[in-house]
C-alpha cells in the first residue's frame, strides 16, 4: 500500500523544519561595554545568517559564572545561542556544527583575541584551538 500526505502537510511540515532551523540560529551576544570586537563578531555571524542582538552588560563576571566559562578561557563577550554558549571569536563553522551535532556540553570557547580570528583584525598566524565548556578542562573541540 502506498501512503500518500496531503500536500499541505507537506508544507506545513517543511515551513517547520525551516522555522526550526531559522530559531537554531538566533543569539544574544552580551558584552562588556568598552568591548568593540563583539559588535564585529556579531557583524560576521549575521554576514552568515545568524541573527544577534548585542547587550551591553557590566555583569560580565556573574554571566561567565552562571555559565560554566572559567577565568582562562573568558573573554571580553559571551553568545547564548540555542542551550550553548560560544565564548569569544569561534569560526562559524564550528558554531554551526555545535548545533548540528548538539554534544553534552555547555558550549565552546576561543581564549583570547587571536589574529585573523572571525571579528579580530589581522592574518591568522597559527591554529585556533577551540575547547569545550563544561566537559573535561583543556578538552579541544576543535582546531581550525
Amino acid at each position: 500500500m502506498v501512503h500518500r500526505f496531503p500536500t499541505a502537510f507537506l508544507l506545513v511540515f517543511g515551513l517547520s523544519s525551516a522555522t526550526l532551523a531559522d530559531e537554531a540560529k538566533k543569539g544574544a551576544m552580551y558584552k562588556s561595554p568598552g568591548c568593540e570586537c563583539g559588535e564585529d563578531y556579531a557583524y560576521y555571524l549575521r554576514d552568515r545568517g545568524y541573527q544577534i542582538k548585542v547587550f551591553p552588560t557590566i555583569d560580565m563576571d556573574g554571566l561567565k559564572k552562571r555559565n560554566g566559562i572559567s577565568e582562562n578561557i573568558a573573554t571580553c563577550h559571551t553568545l547564548i545561542i540555542g542551550r550553548y554558549v560560544v565564548e569569544g571569536h569561534v569560526p562559524a563553522k564550528y558554531v554551526e556544527r555545535l548545533l548540528k551535532e548538539k554534544p553534552a556540553i555547555r558550549g565552546i570557547a576561543l581564549p583570547g583575541k587571536p589574529e585573523g580570528a572571525p571579528g579580530v583584525t589581522g592574518e591568522k598566524r597559527q591554529p585556533f584551538t577551540i575547547y569545550e565548556i563544561g566537559s573535561q578542562p583543556g578538552k579541544v573541540f576543535a582546531v581550525d
